[in-house]
């Protein structure tokens, strides 16, 4: 058993104060009210605020974080690979990141990853992964082995990510900005082929998390029910262009829109975004402020700009922008669990949760910035070795 006590323990929205965490095989036995007959070894950890481990819907473990990510996955052998993710996530994990779902790995080696991770938890964070997006021959980022042009084709692969255990069915609705051919505003499929896509999805029990940065992606992804839209940038030839009818039915359907934010400071965000990423950060905010469904990730490891430990900068970058606090964390915790199917044991510190701990110095709902202070973290209860 493990018994921690901090001055501040994060329950949610109004309710953090003192506390005691006691950790019994790797989940939360109980949450005290500081005084509440304290276990005899009781570690204090003193002036800090516990907060529960941040969720990363949105990463590539592959992805080195170099200005050219294409070459070393198209010349690395997967013992290679294997190691270069397994460093990523400890990188993520060093900063509270203790689940990430990988939306784009190399012929499904994130699966070796994850039963690692899992035999091993303060090595990493918890790993929910999609296999290879699937996409058109050619298309956005083929390279990693996922490429599919009919309906018969996309059901097939969707049945095959199924049978490997995969935890989420990821599709490139639009282009992106990584591999020639499609632009990021120009549609790869048609909503027949998500339809398709996400019928036999949802009929094998995994959820559809489709990549849409153009206007008429993301409405064919709506439309076709898909579970959530990732980065939905709005992006048309050379702006921004919201369909504000489509994000309202989005907000209505509970479709989550997966955004993809932290940037490292002083990086350069990739040249096809850069001029339309303050755009970007304020439809996001008003399509919070809307009641739309908006879980945090970040895109790690596609940029020099994003690296995989930016999470809380996405969330700080947020409370800059007039987002409370509360609604902020939530996009990359109770929100992010439910939209990644763990809802039920991650995102909040309660009894019987995943004891996955952030740590930090200060109280960040005074300075959201103290989410960068990081003191400690703990996987599944053990403390994680910070770099």
């Amino acid at each position: 058993m493990l018994a921690l006590r901090a001055d501040r323990v994060y329950r949610g929205p109004g309710d953090c104060g003192p506390g005691v965490l006691v950790v019994e095989d790797g989940v939360l036995a109980d949450v005290r009210t500081d005084g509440d007959d304290l276990p005899p070894d009781v570690t204090d950890l003193g002036d800090v605020t516990v907060l529960p481990g941040l969720i990363d819907c949105h990463v590539h473990l592959a992805f080195d974080s170099s200005a050219d990510v294409v070459t070393p996955l198209l010349d690395d052998d997967d013992d290679a690979l294997v190691r270069r993710m397994a460093d990523n996530a400890r990188t993520a994990l060093t900063v509270g990141v203790t689940t990430v779902r990988d939306l784009g790995d190399r012929r499904f080696v994130s699966l070796v990853l994850r039963d690692a991770l899992r035999a091993d938890p303060p090595s990493g964070p918890e790993l929910l992964v999609s296999g290879p997006p699937l996409t058109r021959t050619r298309g956005h980022c083929w390279f990693l082995g996922g490429e599919a042009d009919t309906a018969e084709q996309l059901r097939a692969a969707v049945r095959d990510r199924a049978a490997r255990g995969c935890d989420v069915v990821k599709i490139m609705v639009t282009g992106g900005a990584l591999t020639p051919g499609f632009a990021l505003h120009e549609s790869q499929y048609g909503v027949e082929h998500l339809t398709a896509v996400v019928a036999e999805a949802h009929a094998v029990g995994l959820p559809v998390a489709a990549h849409a940065h153009g206007p008429a992606g993301i409405r064919d992804s709506v439309a076709a029910g898909v579970d959530s839209v990732e980065h939905c940038s709005w992006f048309t030839a050379d702006g921004v262009d919201v369909d504000w009818e489509v994000a309202r039915q989005m907000a209505n359907a509970g479709i989550v829109l997966g955004a993809t934010l932290g940037q490292r400071p002083g990086a350069a965000p990739l040249p096809a975004v850069a001029h339309r990423l303050e755009t970007y950060f304020a439809n996001v905010v008003e399509l919070i402020g809307l009641g739309a469904t908006v879980a945090c990730g970040t895109d790690g490891g596609v940029s020099p700009g994003k690296p995989h430990d930016v999470l809380p900068r996405g969330i700080v970058a947020l409370t800059d922008r007039g987002v409370p606090f509360d609604e902020a964390l939530a996009t990359a915790t109770t929100t992010a669990a439910a939209a990644c199917g763990v809802a039920e044991r991650k995102g909040r510190l309660e009894r019987g949760y995943d004891a996955d701990l952030l740590v930090v110095r200060g109280d960040p709902r005074r300075d959201p910035a103290a989410l960068l202070e990081v003191d400690s973290v703990y996987r599944a209860g053990v403390g994680a070795a910070l770099r």
